[in-house]
């Protein structure tokens, strides 16, 4: 498993239908369950290479992704989050982004996704 394991009672991801749907990856490295920095950067790319692992578990690609939501500690991160997010998600799913008082572990930014198989 290339992706974080569940910190809380929940599932890494959970099929129905022909869908997938991500729950909520933080920057966690995997093999040391540790935030990989306390740079938003850093924390957004590990944050999609997990969701990529989880979706590759699966059979599916990013480009397989049909709607994302992304959750920032500081809405001040958003143009940074967006650079590299179009990296990763060129064809452009649907997607919604807020703001949260706090993320688990301190996290700086959090993305769920959902993919259609």
């Amino acid at each position: 498993m290339n992706y974080p394991k569940a910190v809380w009672p929940y599932s890494p991801y959970y099929t129905a239908w022909d869908l997938i749907f991500c729950s909520g990856q933080i920057g966690l490295i995997p093999e040391k369950m540790e935030i990989i920095s306390w740079w938003i950067t850093e924390e957004t790319i590990q944050v999609l290479k997990n969701i990529a692992w989880i979706l590759k578990e699966n059979n599916l690609w990013l480009e397989s992704v049909v709607k994302t939501t992304i959750y920032l500690q500081n809405i001040e991160d958003f143009k940074i989050v967006n650079e590299i997010y179009w990296e990763y998600f060129a064809h452009k799913p649907a997607r919604s982004t807020v703001e949260v008082a706090k993320l688990p572990l301190g996290a700086l930014v959090e993305i769920e996704v959902i993919a259609k198989k």
